[in-house]
């Protein structure tokens, strides 16, 4: 039997347009949702993904602003701006588009952006609510992971889970997220000094793929029926294209889509997710500040 594809792009656009209901709703009750996006730089993927975040606020109906700052920009420029986004109570939700240029202390910046704000979920306050169950956002990658299986139609509660990679953006809040009583998966996080690799996947139901590898899993890497979720995209060279590149994930998909009973492309998976749980986000920061 085929593989079910598991569509960001369905599945995001699903969200929207649910959310685009309910802000038409806050909105009749006097509530304004409002994001307000900080770019330093003009770093090509950062002004592209601000762009699409940017479009899908349009499309949701949440008031966007946005300031954009040279890439020469101090410090004490770019805390300027986050101060005065913290101080306008009209902005619900403030994002500072990453990466930073490197003279910028990127951990100093995160951590300068209210708690109640932080609809990325990058403050360790947010992060340390995660860990105990007291949830007020969640870190937007992870959660489209989360949603994609939900709505794939596939359950967490007692199977086994993989997740290939540690970071503190996709792995260690993913694992966090998938113990917790309401998913109560059994998570193994793997990495690189992980002994017995192949083992451990053959073993999992569920695999979330997030270690940045060009089509690190591999066919003969996972067990008949599992399913597969894939955070990476790398672009690698390819000869005799247009482009002469093209995007792919940590899975090697044509292999291991013979074996699992889902999986997510790469592009068009996790991608959209990520903004369609910011919007989400937003929301949720809204409803709090409105006291609601």
């Amino acid at each position: 039997m085929a593989a079910k594809i598991i569509s960001g792009n369905e599945v995001s656009q699903q969200l929207k347009d649910e959310m685009k209901e309910e802000v038409a709703q806050m909105k009749a009750k006097g509530m304004a949702p409002c994001l307000a996006v900080i770019l330093v730089g003009e770093d090509p993927a950062s002004k592209v993904y601000v762009s699409n975040k940017k479009k899908a606020c349009e499309y949701i109906g949440i008031r966007s602003l946005e300031t954009v700052l040279p890439k020469d920009a101090t410090t004490e420029q770019l805390l300027d701006v986050i101060d005065g986004y913290n101080k306008d109570k009209s902005v619900h939700g403030i994002l500072c588009q990453l990466p930073l240029p490197k003279h910028i202390p990127e951990t100093k910046i995160l951590r300068a952006i209210l708690p109640e704000k932080d609809v990325d979920c990058f403050h360790p306050f947010n992060v340390g609510l995660i860990s105990i169950g007291e949830v007020r956002f969640l870190p937007c990658t992870p959660a489209g992971v989360i949603e994609l299986i939900k709505r794939g139609g596939f359950e967490t509660g007692g199977k086994d889970v993989a997740i290939l990679g540690r970071s503190n953006i996709v792995g260690r809040p993913l694992s966090n997220m998938l113990d917790q009583r309401n998913m109560n998966a059994t998570v193994i996080m793997c990495h690189t000094k992980t002994k017995n690799l192949k083992e451990k996947c053959l073993s999992a139901d569920i695999i979330i793929a997030a270690i940045g590898v060009p089509e690190f899993l591999k066919g003969d890497m996972v067990k008949e029926g599992v399913v597969v979720i894939d955070v990476g995209i790398n672009r690698v060279d390819a000869p005799g294209t247009e482009r002469g590149w093209k995007l792919v994930g940590d899975v090697e998909y044509d292999a291991v889509k013979e074996r699992a009973a889902a999986i997510t492309p790469v592009p068009g998976g996790v991608g959209p997710m990520t903004i369609a749980m910011l919007m989400k986000n937003t929301l949720t920061a809204a409803y709090e500040q409105y006291g609601k």
